[in-house]
């Protein structure tokens, strides 16, 4: 599909309130075609998400451990995950220690997710990934690991209020490219 009509498509998915302000924008190379071009989204006019560019507002991890220090990062724990710590242990580690042991080990999972899903992220195809996005389902796209997907998901018309408000406590564990796009849309309600 060429880019004018998948552009096209995509702003048509946009919720009112961000049409105009979400968009999505490519360059290309004239005279390399063997060189393909970049697409990113920009907001009010400021570019926002571009994949291959680290000098976007968002934050991008380097390695793991930036994502372990990063003090912004609020990673929920369960009765359930400090449980699972307390038979590991076997009962030998103080109650106190088992919130500490059970956030290492949750934020060590997340940071692998988190940065897996980067990396590939800048592996991937703009085109590739919306094309997915226009024809598969929202949920499979909110639900995905994907980040640009859960992107072009949020600000998806077909998803209403009570959806993104329910999603508050799933959008504290993604990327913060994700987080920033959940509060862009929440400002709109």
């Amino acid at each position: 599909m060429a880019w004018s009509k998948l552009k096209q498509n995509l702003e048509s998915f946009l919720c009112p309130a961000l049409y105009g302000r979400v968009e999505y924008r490519s360059t290309s190379y004239r005279y390399l075609p063997d060189k393909a071009g970049t697409c990113y989204i920009a907001v009010d006019k400021k570019n926002v998400f571009n994949m291959s560019d680290k000098t976007t507002l968002i934050r991008w991890y380097q390695t793991e451990l930036e994502i372990k220090n990063d003090s912004g990062i609020q990673i929920p724990i369960n009765d359930e995950e400090i449980e699972v710590v307390r038979k590991e242990t076997k009962g030998k580690v103080p109650e106190d220690r088992l919130l500490v042991i059970a956030r290492g080990k949750k934020i060590s999972e997340y940071a692998k997710e988190l940065f897996s899903a980067q990396s590939s992220l800048t592996k991937s195809n703009f085109t590739v990934v919306a094309n997915k996005f226009l024809s598969s389902s929202v949920e499979e796209s909110l639900k995905s690991n994907d980040i640009l997907l859960n992107i072009l998901a949020l600000v998806d018309r077909r998803v209403g209020k009570k959806r993104i408000l329910k999603m508050a406590e799933e959008m504290k564990l993604k990327h913060p490219i994700v987080q920033y796009f959940y509060e862009l849309r929440l400002r709109t309600f």
